[in-house]
């Protein structure tokens, strides 16, 4: 991953990867996004205060071919 296209986040206690791709993707489908850019952490489910997280730049994503013509951004 190209760390020039990705946002860090320093979690404060509570933080989960869906609530976090809500604020920074709109939809919190896309936790899988952040999982695979912070493999040390995919076992994590609520997150204490203090973890640095690699947050991929929404542009760089790829939806996926199921996503429906209207959620596309095309």
């Amino acid at each position: 991953m190209n760390l020039f296209m990705a946002n860090l986040h320093i979690t404060v206690e509570g933080d989960s990867f869906d609530a976090l791709a809500l604020w920074y993707y709109d939809d919190e489908k896309q936790a899988s996004t952040i999982i695979q850019a912070n493999p040390d952490h995919c076992g994590t489910l609520i997150f204490e205060a203090g973890v640095t997280l690699v947050i991929p730049d929404a542009a760089t994503i790829t939806p996926p071919e199921t996503l429906p013509p209207w959620r596309r951004s095309e």
